[in-house]
């Protein structure tokens, strides 16, 4: 008989307790994350940061249900998380947007993960969030149409129509322009303070991490573990070049290098 799921605190949409990620690799197993434990709080921006090889897309699997811990629990509320679900969507590093559709059929293809709609509600709703990501105008465009910061807004539309629980975003800004960035930055923020969505972002960009999180996870690699934790109080909206917040990445940057320098001797 199993052992029954550690309480997670009321405030929490995903706890994580002593969760520990292998794969096989070539030279035998590879632990790619370790006794991780960690609670991300309701309508919190969570960021979790580190250099590659530190398990951030393995964690992400994880939380989606793609992958299984060898170790450990995931809890959702109180129930585990052992499958995908429609209650957590992930945003990845690609758009994957399908490029025989526009942007409001890609949209309005989120929504079939959403039950007891109508077509209208749908329509609805998939105008909502084009409009909610500044593409309102841009129905009718085909992806090759698009920017590659459009793709992204579609894309991070598409996500957002279903009203998932959590969001779970893998570097989805990685591949494009620093201007770009900028600007999908501001308007993440502005979602997020509307709608106060639990999101959980993986990146290895530590301004990046201060400039959209409530909290930045350090982890460090081989393998995956969190390190520190830390707080980020800076009113919203933010910008990358604001004095407070590039202090903040420093001390983060600083810990990770001194966590991998630990490491090495």
């Amino acid at each position: 008989m199993s052992s029954p799921l550690p309480k997670s605190p009321a405030s929490a949409a995903l706890t994580l307790r002593n969760v520990t990620k292998r794969f096989e690799g070539a030279a035998g197993r590879v632990t790619a994350l370790e006794d991780i434990s960690l609670d991300v709080r309701e309508g919190e921006f969570l960021v979790v940061v580190g250099p590659s090889g530190c398990g951030k897309s393995t964690l992400l699997g994880l939380l989606a249900g793609l992958e299984h811990s060898d170790e450990g629990t995931i809890q959702l509320g109180e129930e585990p998380v052992v499958s995908p679900g429609r209650d957590r969507l992930v945003m990845f590093q690609q758009d994957a947007l399908f490029p025989w559709l526009n942007a409001l059929e890609n949209v309005l293809f989120g929504l079939r993960l959403k039950p007891g709609l109508t077509d209208a509600e749908r329509l609805d709703s998939a105008r909502y969030y084009l409009n909610l990501v500044g593409l309102g105008n841009k129905e009718k465009a085909r992806p090759h149409e698009l920017s590659g910061g459009m793709r992204q807004r579609v894309a991070l539309a598409r996500s957002l129509a279903p009203n998932p629980r959590v969001l779970l975003m893998d570097e989805p800004f990685s591949a494009l322009d620093a201007l770009t960035r900028e600007q999908l930055y501001g308007d993440i923020q502005e979602i997020f303070t509307k709608r106060k969505k639990t999101i959980v972002l993986v990146t290895h960009n530590i301004r990046e991490a201060v400039c959209l999180g409530d909290r930045v996870v350090l982890f460090s690699p081989n393998p995956g573990r969190v390190q520190q934790v830390f707080d980020v109080n800076l009113p919203r909206p933010r910008r990358m070049n604001d004095p407070a917040l590039a202090n903040l990445a420093a001390e983060v940057t600083t810990a990770l290098s001194s966590h991998l320098t630990a490491d090495k001797q």
